[in-house]
């Protein structure tokens, strides 16, 4: 899917050695590693953050909504001063589900949890706290050269697996990372493949009706890309892995897929990414879930288990081994 959006091409703020884009703050290329020259402009910079004494997410200061809590964790916030520069999303997805909606999509999250979930954890479950929030995420575009190896099925007579390997030329388009402190990794895999990156518009508008709920907090980014590139890589490299099963891995079965991807060229943009995440309590303890902010079908989170069903299911499975002993005797 292209984006109108962009990201610059490499010019005179490109690396001197592989002519990859600088971003405004960046002290290396994230490509190469090279020293960036003397005199990027730093990123801009809120006067103040909140941060968390927990998890260590930080969220744009409001004077107005003064937040004691942290919204992700609940934690204790304390106002800081940053020292260095803070990078702020460039673009914004809209949110497209409602408070109202996240509570719901959340009700109906509970009840699909499976048989070793409290049967009544959707109607006895309390919200404690519902707060919309713009998590923060590159969007990736990048050129490399994937070299791989894997097992799979094409060619193996007698054994069921034959050895491959090769090089190829992948492209990688608004490919989404997670820049977020705090959501987990896992939490920001599971959302991030339904956003809607072709509806993202300028930060600047942000305080335009429509984009989200009035007390919606936006993270800050902690890090710059080219500080990041080990996260930035990782997740180009799953991509690659995926992306060579879907036809350039000889066979239709794989295993043991390794990669090693040579980048040739990498552009972001900062983007913030709508979510809710919310508290809520069963039987005297507290869990988090999170909300996808353009699709309330999608949700993640940690629920309690029914210990007493896992316990009856273990005494059933134990009596029919016992039966079956009997039988054999």
């Amino acid at each position: 899917m292209s984006l109108s959006m962009g990201v610059p091409a490499a010019s005179a703020h490109g690396c001197a050695r592989c002519h990859s884009p600088l971003e405004a703050g960046d002290l290396r290329c994230a490509v190469c590693g090279l020293a960036a020259p003397q005199g990027r402009a730093p990123a801009p910079q809120p006067a103040q953050v909140l941060r968390c004494t927990e998890c260590g997410a930080a969220v744009s200061y409001s004077a107005e909504a003064q937040a004691p809590k942290c919204r992700f964790c609940g934690a204790v916030t304390r106002l800081e001063q940053p020292v260095d520069p803070v990078d702020q999303a460039d673009w914004l997805l809209p949110f497209e589900v409602s408070p109202e909606q996240a509570d719901q999509a959340l009700r109906r999250w509970m009840a699909t949890l499976g048989f070793f979930r409290p049967s009544d954890l959707s109607r006895a479950a309390t919200v404690e706290g519902l707060h919309p929030i713009w998590w923060a995420g590159w969007l990736v575009n990048a050129d490399a050269v994937v070299s791989w190896t894997a097992d799979s099925n094409a060619g193996a007579r007698r054994s069921a697996w034959a050895p491959h390997a090769g090089q190829t030329q992948l492209p990688f388009r608004n490919l989404l990372v997670s820049a977020s402190r705090g959501l987990s990794l896992d939490e920001a895999l599971e959302l991030a493949p339904y956003y809607r990156v072709d509806r993202a518009v300028p930060a600047a508008q942000r305080s335009a009706q429509g984009l989200g709920p009035p007390d919606a907090a936006l993270e800050q980014f902690d890090a710059q890309r080219s500080g990041a590139r080990k996260i930035v890589n990782e997740r180009i490299a799953d991509a690659a892995a995926d992306a060579l099963r879907q036809g350039v891995i000889p066979g239709s079965t794989f295993r043991n897929v390794r990669v090693a991807v040579l980048l040739r060229g990498l552009s972001t943009r900062r983007v913030a990414l709508p979510s809710y995440v919310l508290a809520y309590r069963y039987d005297g303890r507290s869990y988090r879930a999170v909300v996808h902010g353009q699709d309330a079908l999608r949700v993640t989170g940690t629920a309690p288990i029914a210990w007493g069903k896992v316990a009856l299911l273990i005494a059933v499975a134990l009596v029919l081994l016992f039966v079956a002993l009997l039988l054999t005797r």
